[in-house]
């Protein structure tokens, strides 16, 4: 089973209620379980299934946040491998 985790600490703050649409964004375009757990979103492809490639989802992160207007307050970056982090801009 192939993952790819979302740190969304620094989203959690301020913007806790934004989680719950993150999460169903992702769910209508990844075909994969999404489990939201503390400070992460973890997507988890079934073996069989190919997981899309990491700048995809890296895009549909950024279009959420710029749906829910939080593209001037925050950023998406790559972590480890497989893992993003969403941050906040710096002023």
């Amino acid at each position: 089973m192939s993952t790819v985790t979302i740190q969304i600490s620094e989203l959690r703050g301020e913007n806790a209620e934004k989680i719950g649409d993150l999460a169903e964004f992702l769910k209508g375009r990844v075909d994969a379980k999404i489990d939201v757990a503390g400070s992460e979103i973890i997507l988890n492809y079934e073996d069989g299934k190919e997981r899309p490639p990491k700048t995809y989802i890296r895009v549909l992160l950024r279009k959420f946040l710029y749906k829910a207007e939080l593209k001037e307050q925050f950023r998406v970056i790559s972590g480890k491998e497989n893992v993003f982090i969403i941050k906040e801009t710096k002023h």
